[in-house]
């Protein structure tokens, strides 16, 4: 089964010099080119996930389905008797641990484990950790689906997708363009940002920019890909002055900074962690933030174990 008809189905629930347009083209091309030989989830995630799309979510046919999936069934069953629940080895039912999960929770969960355990199966070049990345996903992916959770988000309900996918472009020069992504990597200095003008000059387009391109392929909705589209940006999203509700773009590129500076970043590209104490309020949260961030430590801390 295609990745196209998967991601279908989730979301309806040497010198830096500047590339000439051929040179441009052909990066791009053989980046999304990558998408087509990304390994396929399994037939049974496939069709839990169409499951968790429907108004009428039946718990036990999805609880069915998971039992069919060994590797998923105990890594919800370890998630559902962890800290974060406050439960420790009581929960033996994957019935029960879907019922406490929740659609929303279960959805996140199953898509964000089966996605990185996907993507660890690919060569990739040295240089790059497959880990930092899945870790980096999540991590955006949980707390853009908090912070949508507690503010007035223009499509909130894609949050989740939107953070999971949002650095898929440099999944994907990695993979389609070795050279060009070691060039790259050379060419970034420490602690110093990567904007979509510096990744132009060196690749012809951004990570940003790539990333929204597959989207479209995968027949994502529209918000999510625009939101992926101008996470480095938001500014120069259309919904930034169109609606009194915040932009999805906003809400991803303030969860990418926060997990950034707490760590958790593509080390080649991204800036290391400052003080906690130091993290701006980009969303003017006030006091709502604190506890915000103590609920994706708590839910990230929880869930990283799995990667």
């Amino acid at each position: 089964m295609s990745g196209q008809f998967l991601l279908k189905n989730v979301l309806r629930i040497g010198d830096k010099a500047t590339m000439p347009e051929s040179a441009t083209c052909l990066v791009r091309e053989r980046a999304l080119r990558t998408l087509a030989e990304l390994p396929p989830l399994s037939p049974i995630l496939n069709r839990l996930i169409a499951n968790l799309a429907q108004s009428d979510v039946s718990f036990a046919k999805i609880a069915e389905l998971i039992e069919k999936d060994t590797v998923l069934a105990g890594n919800l069953l370890k998630l559902v008797n962890s800290a974060l629940y406050g439960r420790r080895g009581t929960i033996i039912s994957v019935r029960h641990a879907v019922s406490m999960l929740g659609v929303n929770k279960l959805r996140n969960a199953a898509l964000s484990m089966s996605v990185a355990r996907m993507w660890n199966h690919v060569k990739t070049p040295s240089g790059w950790s497959q880990t930092s990345f899945n870790l980096h996903a999540a991590g955006v992916a949980i707390l853009s689906d908090l912070l949508a959770q507690r503010l007035p988000v223009e499509h909130g309900e894609g949050a989740f997708a939107a953070g999971l996918f949002h650095d898929l472009g440099w999944l994907l020069v990695a993979l389609g363009c070795p050279e060009e992504y070691e060039r790259a990597a050379r060419l970034f200095l420490p602690n110093e940002p990567s904007g979509p003008e510096c990744e132009r000059e060196i690749l012809g387009i951004s990570h940003a920019e790539l990333s929204a391109e597959a989207l479209a392929i995968w027949n994502l909705p529209q918000p999510i890909e625009t939101a992926v589209r101008y996470h480095a940006r938001p500014e120069q999203d259309a919904k930034w002055a169109e609606s009194d509700r915040i932009p999805l773009s906003r809400i991803v590129n303030a969860a990418d900074y926060y997990v950034q500076q707490r760590g958790n970043h593509l080390r080649t590209f991204e800036q290391g962690p400052q003080s906690c104490a130091e993290l701006p309020d980009f969303l003017g949260l006030g006091a709502q933030l604190p506890s915000i961030l103590n609920d994706f430590d708590a839910e990230f801390s929880t869930i990283q174990q799995f990667f």
